[in-house]
């Protein structure tokens, strides 16, 4: 068995130490150790790969005896993960996805893709994935995610990736889903808001473009920060070439989150994540 093992607790001289010694004495095997302190908030962070046959309570009762009251502690199975995506109208995200999870580059199953229109439906059945299609049109927000979550809660899934899903979720529907929720935008906000932000940035002279994959929460567009990257633009480009060159960044970028988010890496404090 393959186990990740991730540890958030106030810093003291020896944790590392304890911990090791703790899962050395259960006869686990450690594969990979990454360690980081904010000297600022004093906290120690600390995530293990381990290999071995283990009582996960009896491994969490040893290493918690020598941390802290407020200590967090997570245990669990390096496996498979599953994941939703919703999408509206643009396909480069999604299609990207798509392909990477065809080719097994994306350590996940697609349980489905949700979209308030059907324009994206031909695309996903090429690979044969379930396309459910819930219309945004002479509805409330309410209701529309009513419908939504009528097909979420059939389904088991670990992350929900918005895959350029252009639609302001509530503050309840976010609430319910809280550190599960992977967005991508351009990373022009809040500079260029709202309709075409590369033809916004064009007729500014930009010279670099870029992108930012983030946890949602219910400030808009202001959740932990997952992944950024950015492309270097010049003169001799239009606004359409520079919304490609955008997109080329926005899925690398989304990939790159979601994967990290797959393979247990991410630790979310104060609005600001720990990535290992």
């Amino acid at each position: 068995m393959r186990i990740v093992l991730k540890i958030q607790t106030p810093d003291k001289k020896g944790l590392i130490a304890e911990i090791t010694r703790s899962i050395f004495e259960l006869n686990l095997n450690i594969l990979r150790n990454d360690e980081f302190v904010d000297k600022e908030s004093n906290l120690f962070f600390m995530r293990s790969e381990i290999e071995g046959e283990c009582d996960f309570l009896e491994l969490r009762r040893r290493i918690s005896g020598g941390l802290s009251n407020d200590a967090k502690v997570e245990i669990s199975e390096y496996k498979r993960k599953k994941i939703v995506i919703l999408c509206t109208k643009e396909n480069h995200c999604l299609g990207d996805l798509l392909i990477r999870y065809d080719s097994g580059e994306l350590n996940a199953d697609i349980m489905a893709v949700i979209s308030n229109y059907e324009i994206l439906k031909p695309l996903c059945e090429k690979f044969k994935l379930p396309f459910v299609c819930i219309t945004s049109e002479n509805r409330t927000r309410e209701e529309h995610e009513r419908e939504i979550l009528e097909v979420l809660d059939g389904l088991n899934f670990d992350y929900m990736v918005l895959a350029k899903y252009m639609r302001i979720l509530s503050a309840d529907f976010v609430e319910r889903f809280e550190g599960r929720i992977i967005n991508i935008h351009h990373s022009f906000l809040p500079a260029f808001v709202g309709a075409n932000p590369y033809k916004q940035a064009y007729e500014r002279g930009v010279k670099i473009i870029g992108a930012t994959a983030h946890f949602v929460n219910n400030a808009l567009d202001e959740g932990p920060i997952i992944c950024q990257d950015i492309t270097k633009i010049n003169h001799t480009m239009d606004w359409k070439d520079m919304q490609k060159s955008g997109r080329d960044v926005e899925k690398i970028v989304l990939a790159k989150a979601l994967n990290l988010a797959l393979e247990e890496r991410i630790f979310i404090y104060n609005n600001k994540t720990i990535v290992f």
